[in-house]
C-alpha cells in the first residue's frame, strides 16, 4: 500500500504538500505512509482515494489477483 500510494501520487504529478492540502492529512504523515513507517488504514485510504480519484482497494490491496479467487 505504501508504494502504491507514492506511485499514484507521482503518476498524477502532485507533491506530498499538495496531497496534504487536498486530503487534510499532514505532509509528515503522508511521508510516513509512503515510506511504510505508518499503516494507511481504511479511513485514510478512503480519504486519499477520493483525492487521487481511485477506488480505495487500489491503495489497500495493490497485489490482489482476481485469478486466485476461486
Amino acid at each position: 500500500p505504501s508504494e502504491m500510494l507514492k506511485t499514484l501520487r507521482e503518476l498524477q504529478e502532485i507533491t506530498q504538500a499538495q496531497l496534504a492540502e487536498a486530503s487534510g492529512i499532514p505532509q509528515s504523515n503522508l511521508s510516513a505512509l509512503e515510506s511504510g513507517a505508518r499503516q494507511i488504514g481504511s479511513e485514510r485510504a478512503l480519504t486519499l482515494a477520493r483525492v487521487l480519484k481511485v477506488h480505495p482497494a487500489v491503495i489497500l490491496f495493490p497485489d490482489f489477483d482476481m485469478r486466485r479467487v476461486a
